[in-house]
């Protein structure tokens, strides 16, 4: 699994030569997770109503090695929009992929935009 760790890396919106069409806005829950698949990679889609914002992230949790972030529950942390793990609840944010406990390295995060209510989620490669 550790191999598969190392396959996500960080893309910002300026590096971005790929948007891939994930899915209509429809398709993902309000306030909630889905999880899509690019290639090999597993993504975790947030789309945060509550902040009117959308984010993507590595489905990967890289505690327990398993593909559950989708499902952790989303929230705001002093100002930072996280995701908390499912399995062992630590926390990320989703703008960065920053550990906010410290104690792990941080999530592969990925720039989302909606066009046409649709789904892209940006990658460069």
């Amino acid at each position: 699994m550790q191999d598969i760790l190392q396959q996500y890396k960080t893309t910002k919106v300026e590096e971005v030569t790929v948007w891939f069409k994930a899915a209509a806005v429809k398709d993902f829950p309000k306030d909630g997770g889905a999880c899509i698949k690019y290639k090999n990679k597993q993504i975790a889609v947030f789309n945060f109503t509550r902040e009117n914002k959308w984010y993507a992230c590595q489905n990967l949790c890289p505690h327990k090695l398993e593909m559950v972030l989708s499902r952790g529950m989303i929230g705001d942390d002093k100002g930072t929009p996280k995701v908390a793990c499912p399995l062992h609840k630590k926390t990320f944010s989703l703008e960065n992929g920053e550990n906010l406990n410290g104690d792990l390295d941080a999530i592969a995060t990925y720039p989302v935009k909606i066009e046409d209510n649709s789904v892209y989620v940006g990658f460069s490669e």
